[in-house]
């Protein structure tokens, strides 16, 4: 990043930080379902304690809230580097909105509003909040003897909410919005995996409501492709 704040302009439209397994996924896939050309930049979030690669200066100048994903090809700011998008509700919004042939947003404003609630709770609830507890409590404590309690409320939030979503899904539709598949579709994807793959969870069983749509959103060739990029592998070939 130079010293006005900018990051070199990518060759392609957008410059996309991602680490595999995140929450990034979600934008990695809108951005196949796009089809643009894009570039990308991996910024590891893993580590014991906060991400390896998150955390450095050089990256926090870019980004100060220390997260991924970012988008760099967005005009304006709100801190950190010129022309960078941050939290995945925004960045997703903004993708399926400059795309609209994609048709990953509906037009109708109520079925609009329903897609950003549907994120806005993801991301605050169940990724913010509940996960954050599991991976990252020292988030919530400086209590070192406290870490356990707080691992343990949030796999109790995690539970909660994976019902809660489960219940949502049951009802008969397709997708997370009944109109069609949206970015929300992609976005609950990642909790999917999270659950299935990372604190490994009987998800057919919990939530066969959720498996069915997490099986057609993972079919889909933007899906496939984003997840091979990631080496990411949620169901496992028959």
């Amino acid at each position: 990043m130079t010293s006005s704040g900018t990051v070199p302009a990518p060759a392609a439209k957008h410059l996309f930080y991602y680490s595999p397994g995140t929450c990034s996924l979600a934008p990695h896939i809108v951005l196949e379902e796009i089809g643009e050309p894009y570039e990308m930049t991996l910024i590891s979030a893993s580590g014991p304690r906060e991400g390896e690669m998150t955390s450095t200066p050089a990256w926090k100048a870019i980004n100060p809230k220390g997260r991924v994903p970012a988008l760099l090809g967005v005009p304006g700011r709100i801190g950190g580097a010129v022309n960078l998008l941050t939290e995945v509700p925004a960045i997703l919004t903004y993708l399926a909105r400059t795309n609209p042939v994609a048709n990953l947003l509906p037009s109708d404003a109520v079925a609009e509003a329903r897609c950003i609630e549907w994120m806005s709770w993801l991301s605050s609830n169940v990724h913010s909040m509940a996960f954050a507890q599991m991976w990252r409590a020292q988030r919530f404590t400086t209590d070192e003897e406290g870490l356990a309690a707080v691992r343990g409320r949030g796999r109790e939030n995690v539970s909660e909410c994976f019902a809660y979503i489960e219940k949502l899904l049951a009802d008969g539709r397709g997708w997370a919005i009944p109109e069609g598949y949206t970015i929300v579709d992609a976005y609950l994807l990642v909790f999917y995996y999270w659950g299935r793959c990372r604190i490994r969870l009987d998800m057919g069983k919990l939530c066969p409501a959720w498996t069915r749509l997490s099986e057609r959103v993972a079919e889909r060739p933007a899906a496939r492709l984003a997840m091979k990029i990631e080496g990411i592998t949620i169901f496992e070939a028959e």
